[in-house]
């Protein structure tokens, strides 16, 4: 099936991106457009799921967007990478655990190009190196159309986390491929975009 691959080259402020996601989630339930893999950075931006919990915000200065995904509170910055998806699982399997791991098969994968060894958590959702998270995924499905997505933090200012308890794991920690290879990986959107295609158009 075709997927439309969007990739931007400048950072996209949060809440445009929820309106230009939630628009195509309509225009993907209509039959108006194609499915999406939309890759893309936000500025220093705090959000919250559905889940979350106001005791996770360590620092109360911070600004927190609430939004209609799966998950607790997470933070996007400035080299951290977002992967936004638009799948419709209609022409699917409609299994949303084989959505989450064709996800999470796809991270794993990419991770290995840095000779970084990732693992998924039966416990907690996400992709983890040795204890430190370095990848989150956080879903949200309306009439079999998945959307939202994950973010994988390559070599962003890990310090910001401190503000808050990422997705509720105040015992674990974070982690970036900067942080596990000391190098800062570029242009590799297009490379990054066709693993996910591949797991997810095996479903």
């Amino acid at each position: 099936m075709s997927i439309e691959i969007k990739i931007s080259s400048k950072r996209f402020p949060y809440k445009k991106a929820m309106l230009f996601l939630n628009k195509r989630v309509d225009e993907v339930k209509l039959g108006k457009k194609k499915e999406l893999i939309w890759i893309l950075e936000h500025p220093t931006t705090f959000t919250a799921g559905v889940s979350y919990n106001k005791k996770d915000i360590i620092d109360k200065r911070i600004k927190i967007i609430k939004t209609n995904r799966g998950g607790k509170i997470t933070l996007h910055n400035p080299n951290q990478k977002i992967i936004y998806f638009v799948i419709n699982l209609n022409k699917r399997k409609k299994d949303i655990r084989k959505l989450i791991d064709a996800i999470e098969k796809s991270i794993i994968q990419f991770l290995k190009i840095y000779k970084i060894n990732a693992k998924k958590d039966k416990k907690n959702i996400g992709i983890w190196v040795n204890s430190k998270k370095i990848a989150a995924i956080g879903l949200r499905v309306s009439r079999w159309i998945a959307f939202h997505g994950c973010s994988i933090n390559i070599s962003n200012d890990l310090n910001e986390y401190s503000k808050i308890i990422p997705c509720g794991l105040d015992n674990k920690k974070v982690t970036s491929i900067k942080n596990e290879k000391n190098l800062n990986p570029i242009n590799y959107e297009k490379k990054l975009a066709n693993i996910f295609i591949k797991n997810i158009n095996n479903i």
